[in-house]
């Protein structure tokens, strides 16, 4: 017996009126169904153009030195903040994590945010911004990863140092590439990088020295390169699912890229992720070197 199932963000057997057999079923859990069956259909929020400094292919980790601003508003910042609010009102628990630890490294995250947003098109009060597409966020002080996901269009992640490794502390978390914060929450680098093929154990040493040289006031950035079925910004799948993207799947019709810039805080000394995603049709990539 097989079902069909309206065109939704959840994990790729269950979108787009694809036939989904009973055994198919067994990989997900009643609430992923009820999402499924509950959500509207989404409209594609597309990117026409790439910044010219992703158009270019490097190795793993692929990392350089961010000369440009870490926090960026493009021409997807309106419809992507519509989709972000969306997420953040239904499913806050897929979205939003913070370990009561992280709290201190949170609010000087915000802090340090707020602090960007005036040179990027914001206009500040003391308690309230009005973000480039004209809607007014709350600076909520008791919610500090949920008003970032409310300002910016990029995701946050916190990284934490415990013992040898970083672990993932606190994050905003709207735009996952095929991976699920509840699975990753609390986990150090090594793990939330299971089951990545090209993440082997040598490369996982050097992203953790990489991240032991975070400066403070020097931030890095790196970009990856996937191929989609859709274009869907909320694409949690968990790592015991089937993985159905990757650079060998170039024939899918949609190009997701993130610019992944990492920074360093100067009084908690957390690492940040900042995760600013593109999604184009095919027919909007420019050639990639």
């Amino acid at each position: 017996m097989s079902r069909s199932f309206p065109y939704v963000s959840l994990p790729w057997k269950l979108r787009g009126e694809l036939p989904v057999s009973d055994r198919d079923l067994a990989f997900f859990s009643a609430r992923d169904v009820a999402m499924c069956v509950s959500q509207r259909a989404m409209a594609a929020i597309l990117h026409t153009h790439l910044p010219e400094d992703m158009r270019m292919s490097r190795a793993l980790p692929g990392i350089r030195p961010e000369t440009g601003p870490w926090l960026r508003v493009d021409e997807a910042y309106a419809e992507q903040m519509a989709r972000r609010e969306e997420l953040l009102a239904a499913h806050p628990a897929d979205v939003l994590y913070l370990d009561p630890d992280a709290r201190p490294a949170a609010d000087e995250l915000l802090a340090t945010v707020l602090a960007e947003l005036p040179g990027i098109g914001f206009d500040l009060s003391e308690s309230c911004v009005r973000r480039p597409d004209e809607r007014v966020v709350h600076i909520d002080p008791s919610a500090p990863m949920a008003t970032l996901g409310r300002l910016c269009q990029n995701d946050f992640v916190l990284m934490q140092q415990r013992g040898d490794e970083h672990v993932l502390t606190g994050a905003v978390l709207c735009f996952p590439a095929s991976w699920r914060l509840r699975e990753k929450a609390g986990r150090p680098l090594t793990d939330i990088h299971v089951p990545v093929d090209d993440y082997t154990e040598d490369l996982a040493r050097r992203v953790q020295r990489l991240f032991d040289g975070i400066g403070v006031g020097r931030p890095l950035w790196r970009f990856n390169q996937l191929w989609y079925e859709d274009p869907e910004l909320f694409q949690p799948r968990s790592q015991y699912e089937p993985r159905r993207v990757g650079a060998g799947l170039q024939d899918r019709p949609y190009y997701r890229t993130e610019r992944q810039t990492l920074l360093r805080l100067p009084q908690s000394r957390a690492v940040v992720f900042v995760i600013h995603t593109y999604v184009l049709a095919r027919a909007d990539v420019p050639l990639l070197d």
